[in-house]
């Protein structure tokens, strides 16, 4: 059963799917992680794989950037393939000092301006939100493999470069001290409303790869194959 975006059939894909943004990580992730990793598609070059990990059946597949990619790929997942439960993992900017270079976040909502769930189902909450037994799984992992983790909301941003602005308090620090966002990325509400208007479950975990409150940040290489920590606690997750 391939669609227009997935070349995969009936059976290729495991009930559950960790999905970062770049399909490069998903090789990664397949290659060094999953026994036995098979590519199950490969349509636009966003890659999708499913091996074992300890014995059970797990796929990890990209998403792209943004609401709308992830939107398609997520929704697609779930409808045609019968995937039960995605884990986006991806990278992150920090709103605060709370969450530092390569902090593991685990999202417990996504605010947003996007349309994007308006439009779909025309459900006008500004904030979406994880399935509860996934994320509790993925603490769970990461108790027992000693990660921590933070918690917070996150900001879903439908756009990545803004133009500059001299507004006093920046838009950033209204959405930390208004809306409580520790991190912004691009690609989480619409996930999470998928998984929602669907009946199925979706959970995201970030690691923090620049920061709006200090100079560091990560190279695209270290975005691709160090962010680690993230990648066992989504592997770790049993339902």
């Amino acid at each position: 059963m391939s669609t227009p975006h997935n070349r995969a059939e009936n059976g290729d894909f495991a009930k559950i799917v960790l999905m970062p943004g770049d399909p490069l990580r998903a090789q990664f992730i397949a290659e060094t992680f999953l026994e036995s990793p098979r590519l199950v598609t490969d349509v636009r070059g966003m890659l999708g794989y499913t091996g074992t990990y300890q014995g059970r059946p797990v796929s990890v597949m990209g998403s792209g950037m943004g609401m709308p990619s992830i939107g398609i790929y997520s929704y697609e997942l779930y409808t045609q393939y019968g995937v039960e439960s995605i884990i986006r993992i991806g990278s992150a900017g920090s709103y605060t000092e709370k969450a530092r270079l390569f902090d593991v976040v685990l999202a417990t909502g996504a605010y947003s301006e996007s349309s994007y769930a308006a439009t779909q189902s025309g459900d006008s909450s500004d904030i979406q939100r994880p399935s509860e037994a996934l994320n509790a799984a993925l603490r769970r992992s990461a108790a027992a493999q000693g990660i921590p983790l933070i918690e917070g909301i996150i900001h879903s941003s439908d756009v990545f470069y803004r133009q500059p602005s001299d507004q006093k308090p920046t838009y950033w620090e209204r959405l930390r001290d208004e809306k409580g966002c520790l991190a912004v990325e691009m690609e989480s509400f619409a996930l999470f409303h998928n998984a929602k208007v669907l009946g199925k479950h979706a959970a995201c975990l970030l690691t923090i790869s620049d920061s709006f409150v200090s100079p560091e940040a990560t190279t695209a290489e270290q975005r691709q194959t160090s962010f680690t920590a993230m990648m066992k606690v989504a592997l770790g997750a049993q339902l």
